[in-house]
């Protein structure tokens, strides 16, 4: 719970642990927000521990602290399993070993972060796109 950044949502329920979520099952249910639903899929990926964590797009509803979080943890979270992230946010590439861009249903590029900004195409030209807002003093 602590790697997923519940802790402090779970100390907080009315059952703790023992509280059902939703209320397509249980009308007792919590309801959880979309980044405490997308927290508690994530603690439930690492409560597993399997040799292979899948995540597509984990930080979709997460607020930029929180996403932020994730992404501070996310080595510790993956140490010793391989570790498939798919998002269409390019800041999250940052810490990843390999990105593999595809378009089309096809690999278009494949490198690390530096290497495909390197080498100026589609990745750069996304990146870039998604970064130029961040920047200051930049006209658009």
């Amino acid at each position: 719970m602590d790697k997923a950044g519940l802790t402090s949502v779970i100390e907080k329920l009315p059952n703790g642990l023992g509280t059902h979520v939703g209320r397509e099952v249980y009308l007792d249910g919590t309801l959880f927000s979309g980044g405490e639903i997308q927290r508690l899929m994530l603690a439930r990926a690492l409560y597993k521990d399997g040799p292979i964590l899948l995540l597509d797009e984990p930080t979709a509803a997460l607020d930029p602290i929180a996403e932020n979080d994730i992404y501070m943890k996310y080595s510790e979270m993956t140490k010793g399993r391989t570790s498939l992230f798919i998002s269409h946010r390019l800041a999250s590439t940052r810490f990843c070993d390999r990105i593999i861009l595809i378009a089309g249903g096809r690999i278009r590029e494949e490198g690390t972060h530096d290497d495909l900004l390197a080498l100026g195409d589609e990745y750069a030209n996304l990146y870039t796109v998604q970064s130029r807002y961040y920047q200051e003093g930049k006209e658009f």
